[in-house]
This record gives structure tokens, sequence and C-alpha cells, in this order.
């Protein structure tokens, strides 16, 4: 319960705007750990660490979001580079964007509880589940929260492009991939978060036969 009330109360300085620290990156011998928001503060910094191979894995711990712009360049840096990547604690919106990019992407050991947050526009259909954050898919997922979808607002978008992207998720809003410790190893569940259930991830409704594991969500 401890663990859960921690993913709560971030949550909620996220969304009441209280401010949070920029993003902090670490070098642990070939791991790269980066907490924080997706900010772009430190982005040329993460880009040389990333792609002086000397780094093997990222670590994304407790990101809960960020710009939808700087996670494109983490992701674009994870692809390119051929990373793998792993989430300790809680990594929402910008920060699973740049956690998917990884060749291998799994949840850290241990015994906190892990959480990934994906924002979705609507809630996903049963087939969607298992396609949606595999390769590319995910990619294009992302590119919905940062430009316009319909074609009739071509021009307005070539008038923004100049400005930087603004990002279109709602706060606690999409898919929350969940495992957490147990007496009997760690459970892993899925469910579907509306944005009404404010910080309380208890009211976000259970997704059935969807382990994240088997979505491709977490693959080792």
């Amino acid at each position: 319960m401890r663990a859960l009330h921690k993913i709560y109360l971030a949550s909620w300085l996220a969304v009441a705007g209280v401010s949070a620290p920029a993003a902090d990156l670490t070098l642990e011998g070939h791991r790269l750990i980066v907490s924080g928001p997706l900010d772009g503060s430190m982005v040329q910094v993460f880009l040389d660490l990333v792609r002086s191979a000397n780094v093997r894995t990222v670590v994304f711990e407790d990101s809960l979001g960020g710009s939808a712009e700087v996670a494109s360049q983490y992701a674009a840096a994870i692809r390119e580079t051929g990373v793998n990547t792993e989430v300790v604690g809680q990594c929402h919106a910008a920060c699973a964007y740049a956690f998917l990019a990884g060749k291998a992407h799994q949840f850290g050991e241990g015994d906190q509880v892990n959480a990934l947050l994906i924002p979705v526009g609507t809630r996903p259909q049963p087939s969607e589940l298992a396609s949606r954050w595999r390769g590319d898919a995910a990619q294009k997922t992302l590119a919905e929260f940062i430009m316009p979808a319909d074609p009739a607002r071509e021009g307005d978008l070539a008038r923004e492009m100049d400005a930087p992207l603004k990002e279109k998720w709602r706060p606690e809003h999409g898919v929350l991939f969940l495992a957490r410790p147990t007496l009997f190893g760690r459970v892993y569940n899925t469910y579907y978060c509306d944005g009404t259930q404010g910080r309380d991830f208890t009211r976000c409704e259970l997704l059935a036969d969807a382990d994240p594991r088997k979505l491709g969500v977490i693959v080792d």
C-alpha cells in the first residue's frame, strides 16, 4: 500500500502543478539512470552519453512525463543505438514512449511497484492491445499526440511547425501497466484510466487478459 501511495502522491504533484525537479542523469557502469521529467534540460547530455558506446541500458526511474517533442528525441537516440531500457518505479507519458524504443524493455527487479502509464486517445479495443505498443506502432501512437491528425488542418500545422510542439495527452489518462511484488512473486496487471479517477489509480478499469509481457510492453 505504501508503494501505491507513492504513485498517487507523485501523480497528484504533477496534476496540481507543484514544481518538480528537472531531468537528472547518472551513469553507473553501463547503465544510464534517467530520473525526473523529460523536459529538455538534459537532452544534449543524454544524446552524448547514449551515443558514447558505453551505455547498454537506459533506466527510467520515477519519470513523471515531460515534453512529447523531447520524448521523440530520447526515443530516436535509443532506437539508433540499440540500447535496452528499463523502468524502476514510475514512468509516465513522455517517459513511456522513450522506454518503448528500447531493443529490450523491461521492469526493474526489487520490492518497488513499477508502473508504466501510456496516454491514449480512447479506450483501446482488445484487438489493439496485442499490437499497439510493438515497434513502429508505439511511435505512431506518439505522433497522435504531437500533431493534428485531420488533413484539413495541414495549413494550421505548417504555421505551427516553427513553434514548440504541443502535447495533447491529458493527465492520468491512458493505459497503466503495473507490476507489484507479492509473497508469491510479481503480479502483472493492465488498467485503463479515463482520467476521472484523479490520483486514485485503484479506480481504473482492470483489463482482462492483458499481461504486459504478452502484449509486448515488457520484452526481455
